[in-house]
């Protein structure tokens, strides 16, 4: 007992607990308590961000890129010949791709019963055929290889090479044969109005960026066949 007595005659020092009223130390709890808050808040803005971007520019970027990679050379698309066994002769000189031969000669016909006389110059060309075309001519002319596709496709990119292109001219202006000219005339002006009626298409019109403009030139999507090979051509 008088160690008891003792001991409690001593003032035991109590632990005790101060508190600082540090500015950051209160600026601490307060974000700990409100950071549940905003980082819902934050999270919400970026979902209707994201939700409201439009996804148009980067659907043009890979369109962009598309284009940057179809193959062309100086503007033209590359096209497979045709195999031999789907041409047929149409005249003594000029052989088409079989799929398109009676809307053809059925356009001429019903051209002919309105007045209209038109006359083939040129259908299915060989790759062979196309390689004399592009390197000679461009020889005789004294054209580099970039001037001379303006107005004649590089061998293997030629429409004439599928068999579905045909160049047309006016049997009663003969001298508008392959030339601009050819616009002015009325076999010209009767295609623009009655072409698409047998799936002729003008190629090489005004506004196109790569090859000058040909009125004459012509090609067929009547068939699945042409359709998918002039697929890319409409990209």
């Amino acid at each position: 007992m008088e160690q008891i007595k003792e001991i409690n005659q001593f003032d035991i020092p109590l632990a005790r607990r101060t508190h600082l009223d540090n500015p950051n130390s209160i600026l601490l709890k307060k974000l700990l308590i409100f950071s549940p808050f905003l980082f819902l808040l934050f999270s919400t803005g970026a979902l209707l961000l994201l939700k409201n971007i439009e996804i148009e520019p980067f659907s043009n970027i890979n369109s962009q890129v598309e284009r940057n990679h179809d193959h062309r050379i100086f503007g033209h698309l590359p096209y497979r010949e045709i195999p031999k066994d789907k041409l047929v002769w149409i005249e003594p000189n000029i052989e088409v791709h079989i799929d398109m031969r009676d809307s053809l000669l059925k356009m001429r016909e019903v051209a002919k019963k309105d007045g209209i006389y038109l006359v083939f110059l040129s259908g299915y060309r060989s790759v062979n055929l196309q390689n004399d075309i592009f390197y000679s001519l461009k020889s005789i002319r004294n054209q580099e290889a970039a001037e001379r596709a303006r107005v004649s496709a590089p061998p293997g990119y030629s429409e004439h090479s599928t068999g579905f292109a045909i160049d047309i001219g006016d049997a009663t202006q003969r001298e508008t044969d392959f030339e601009t000219e050819f616009e002015n005339t009325e076999a010209f002006k009767w295609l623009i109005k009655n072409a698409a009626k047998f799936h002729f298409k003008l190629s090489f019109t005004k506004n196109n960026k790569y090859i000058e403009y040909e009125p004459w030139h012509w090609r067929y999507e009547g068939s699945i066949e042409a359709l998918k090979v002039f697929e890319t051509s409409k990209k």
